[in-house]
């Protein structure tokens, strides 16, 4: 299996070093790919994308926290996105980009907080409750997220080089879970994890075009970090085994983005 797959690894390394070499970096005979291309003042494209999503967790220190021990971890997991692109064309070296798309992800949150029992009879931040064992199933919550991404970006790009271009880009997010169960009234003691509809972001990107003779062809490396808190609270009634353990939990993510324009 493995030999089968650095087999298909080679060819297709040798097929992309054979077309980049013939398409993008010789130079006898050499003629530029799209040479109007950038000059137009709207452009459009999709792009397609590998993420992974994390949570940034602040612990709170008396429920979250067992000493110097973290009684919550996540655990990222490796998903996909695809949406469109549209381009408006600021001068020479300035784009302005939107992006919208749909990013789907599922995480992992571990509560390993039975410790808390010590708070039973109550504290001025949560109310009396009666200790439960906390079973495999209450301690694993898996999250699942449909992220509507609409990022706004402002691209700086260099002088081409043969039929290739750096450029980096910055810029603001409006991200919508549709999976994020914000109106749900059950919370984590019947097993949902409830998080906020509707989020904020910064992103930053880096990566290289490439001109071929119908298209461009931009693979990318992209950051996108959550601003505002996702976390929901759990009812008062509910035991602090959850997101009492939990002071604030933010979504970053990278990604690999492949654009087609």
């Amino acid at each position: 299996m493995w030999k089968l797959f650095l087999k298909i690894n080679l060819v297709a390394a040798f097929c992309f070093a054979t077309v980049a070499e013939a398409q993008l970096f010789r130079t006898k005979d050499r003629m530029d790919n799209l040479e109007g291309f950038d000059n137009q003042k709207f452009s459009y494209g999709f792009y397609l994308a590998a993420n992974n999503f994390d949570y940034k967790l602040v612990l709170d220190p008396k429920f979250g926290m067992n000493g110097q021990k973290s009684l919550v971890q996540p655990k990222a997991f490796y998903s996909f996105g695809a949406g469109l692109i549209g381009k408006f064309r600021l001068n020479d070296n300035f784009d302005l980009r939107i992006e919208p798309g749909l990013q789907f992800v599922e995480r992992e949150i571990y509560f390993d907080t039975q410790s808390n029992d010590q708070f039973a009879a109550g504290t001025p931040a949560n109310l009396p409750f009666t200790p439960r064992e906390l079973t495999e199933a209450d301690k694993l919550r898996t999250i699942k997220s449909t992220y509507v991404d609409i990022p706004l970006l402002i691209e700086v790009h260099g002088d081409r080089w043969y039929n290739s271009r750096p450029y980096a880009a910055a810029g603001i997010n409006y991200m919508m879970n549709l999976q994020s169960n914000n109106k749900s009234e059950d919370d984590n003691e019947q097993g949902i994890f409830r998080t906020t509809a509707s989020n904020f972001a910064w992103s930053a990107e880096v990566g290289i075009q490439f001109y071929f003779s119908r298209f461009k062809l931009t693979p990318g490396f992209r950051g996108t970090f959550m601003i505002n808190n996702e976390t929901v609270a759990d009812n008062a009634t509910t035991p602090p085994y959850w997101t009492s353990a939990i002071s604030s939990a933010k979504s970053r993510a990278f990604m690999f983005v492949l654009k087609f324009e």
